[in-house]
Order: structure tokens, then C-alpha cells, then sequence
């Protein structure tokens, strides 16, 4: 496995990139939970069906042999077509969106290019490309409008901007009428705001893949200071920022950020170096956003 060990500036650990990581497994084998939190953390995830438990394993799946390790997003790239609707949500001649094996936040996807001239390449020198850069945004506007639509649905009827809209939408108040006389929603929560895209200044992986995730961080797959940071700090390059000045301080001082103080996303508290109770604190923090 030496031919995976992720580098100083990497936010994936060694069973991500393997793809080997056995899903719901605590942060420490062996050790007790020792409150109700951690206990919910490391809690196995249920069970899946056989067939689809062997498609959702990297491991298991039969391009698995050839697209190893750090190319194992080549698979989805190449392939789409044999993965599960819960893994490829779609795909196009042009682009593959996968949901994260690993995710990091309520939902998380990955865009992937199908450039043959572009997907092996560091997303640096991928994105001076301007054709190529201008299609990847426009897809990465239209993959942040499924994931707020997908926030939506989760977590709308939860949150009180979106009271009267889930009122319309279960029969307890009318719709109103537009301009048109035509019957209209409440706009509700303006979900897109909660959705952030990007890429590592360090990819773990070859493929140039994007980002699309929701802000929240609340995920029993953040299991430490670098897989927080990697989505909270500048290591996470907007995809709006391209391209990059060749001085710009992401492209020379990643692992700076990765080992940067925990700090929280939503109310800005400062934890240092004390992730587990970060990680407590993002819990309460993700009940109050959802409620917003």
C-alpha cells in the first residue's frame, strides 16, 4: 500500500485513497464512545442489499483492478453506466457526478470532467484552459442547483424560512397566484447559499474532480483536523477563483492550511487544536442551521 500514502498536503487518509475504508467504522478501533455524541459518530451505518453493499465497495467493483488507488475516480469517469443511481446521481459526453464515498457534509458530490486533455492533470494547469474552465463552471451551476434542491428536500421542513412553502406543499395553506394567474410556491430558504464549490490545493486523487457540497461539516466522516480544514480553509480553492496567479499563496503554502487552528464554520469559535470538541460543537451548530 506504500504506492497510496497520502502526502502533508493531502486531506484523505490512506483508506480513502485505497478506497478500503469500511463504512460506520469508529475513528480509534478499540476504544469506547464516551458520550452520547461519540457514540452517535461511530455508529455503524445500516446495512445495504448484497449486490448493491459489493457496488458501493471500490474494492468490490468489477473496474476496481483497473482504476487502482489514486485513479480510482477513472471508473466513474469511464464507466458511469455500471454504477448505481446511489453513487452516480448522473452523467453526460461531458461530465460524471458522483456522490462522495467519503462525504464530509449532509451532501457532498463530485464533478468529473471526461477531458481526455484535461481530467489527468493538476486542476491548476487544467483550469488555464478558458474553454475548458468555462464548462466546468457551467456545470458546476447547475450540479449547486441539485444539491440545494436535495437540501431542500432534507432538511425545508425543518427550517423556518421555508415554513409557508412546506405549508403550501402539504395541503395546509394555498398557494398564491402570480402575475400570470398561475398558482406559485413561496420561495422559501435560498438554499444555493448554503452550497460551497471548489478543489484541494492538494488533490489526493488524478483525476481533476470538483466539490459540490453543503456547508454543514456534519458528517461522522470528519475524523480529523485535515479532513475539516480541507473544506474550511483556503485549501479549498473556490471554482470562481480560476485561474490562479502564479504567485497566488495556495498554489506554494497548502500544508499551512490543513494544520491551521480549527475554527467553526458557522459562528467562527476558535478550538485550536481540540477536534473533539469541534466536533461536538458542530452538531449543535448543525441543528440550529438546519432550523434557520
Amino acid at each position: 500500500m506504500s504506492g497510496v500514502e497520502p502526502g502533508p498536503d493531502e486531506a484523505l487518509t490512506r483508506e480513502e485513497i485505497a478506497g478500503t475504508e469500511v463504512p460506520g467504522a469508529p475513528v480509534a478501533s478499540g476504544s469506547k464512545p464516551r458520550n452520547a455524541f461519540s457514540e452517535l459518530m461511530s455508529r455503524k451505518s445500516p446495512k445495504a442489499p448484497a449486490a448493491e453493499a459489493r457496488l458501493q465497495s471500490q474494492s468490490q467493483h468489477p473496474f476496481r483492478k483497473l482504476y487502482k488507488d489514486r485513479d480510482g475516480l477513472g471508473a466513474y469517469i469511464h464507466h458511469p453506466e455500471s454504477y448505481p443511481s446511489s453513487r452516480v446521481a448522473y452523467h453526460n459526453d461531458s461530465f460524471v457526478v458522483i456522490y462522495d464515498m467519503y462525504p464530509k457534509a449532509s451532501v457532498h458530490t463530485l464533478l468529473l470532467p471526461r477531458s481526455r486533455a484535461h481530467s489527468k492533470q493538476h486542476p491548476f494547469d487544467a483550469f488555464e484552459d478558458a474553454a475548458f474552465l468555462a464548462g466546468v463552471r457551467a456545470e458546476v451551476a447547475e450540479l449547486k442547483q441539485h444539491v440545494a434542491k436535495e437540501l431542500q428536500r432534507k432538511f425545508g421542513k425543518f427550517s423556518a424560512k421555508d415554513a409557508e412553502r412546506e405549508a403550501v406543499l402539504n395541503g395546509e395553506q394555498e398557494a398564491y397566484v402570480g402575475a400570470d394567474g398561475k398558482p406559485r410556491l413561496p420561495a422559501g430558504r435560498d438554499w444555493l447559499k448554503e452550497v460551497v464549490a471548489g478543489i484541494h490545493a492538494g488533490p489526493s486523487m488524478n483525476h481533476v474532480h470538483v466539490h459540490v457540497l453543503s456547508r454543514d461539516m456534519f458528517s461522522e466522516k470528519v475524523k480529523h483536523r485535515k479532513h475539516y480544514n480541507s473544506f474550511n480553509t483556503p485549501f479549498l480553492v473556490d471554482i470562481a477563483d480560476f485561474p490562479l496567479p502564479k504567485d497566488d499563496v495556495r498554489r506554494h503554502k497548502k500544508g499551512a492550511f490543513l494544520s491551521s487552528d480549527l475554527v467553526c464554520w458557522r459562528c467562527g469559535k476558535n478550538f485550536v487544536n481540540q477536534f473533539a470538541k469541534l466536533k461536538a460543537h458542530l452538531a449543535v451548530e448543525f441543528e440550529a442551521w438546519k432550523k434557520e
